[in-house]
């Protein structure tokens, strides 16, 4: 079955495991030591993120070694980058209308009531 990015990166688990691998490259045991999860959990949760496109494991010997692929993790900017641009645009609105909005009850040339009175 093939899972997209967003699958990859939903689980806590897997987002800590791709951090992990993206450092570099670790065999699984070393990657399962850092969990209190059994070892077929973290099994599962690599096999998800090697679907997902985010992680190759390969063998080198006896030995099985995660490297993480975080060029799919373009996918994930575009689409974020989609909704910071809506936000970026309303926030600045909002930004310019606050500003008139302080403009127009702070007019420069108001005085002060107080002004010339003691206490």
């Amino acid at each position: 079955m093939r899972r997209d990015v967003f699958q990859g990166i939903a689980d806590p688990t897997r987002r800590e495991i791709l951090n992990m691998v993206a450092h570099k490259s670790l065999n699984m045991d070393s990657v399962a030591e850092h969990f209190d999860v059994s070892r077929t959990a973290i099994y599962k949760h690599i096999k998800i993120l090697t679907e997902c496109g985010l992680v190759t494991v390969k063998q080198q010997g006896r030995e099985r070694y995660c490297e993480a692929k975080l060029q799919k993790l373009g996918e994930v900017s575009d689409w974020i980058d989609q909704y910071r641009q809506f936000w970026e645009t309303k926030l600045d609105a909002l930004e310019k209308y606050l500003h008139e909005l302080q403009n127009v009850s702070t007019p420069k040339n108001k005085k002060n009531k107080d002004h010339g009175k003691q206490k």
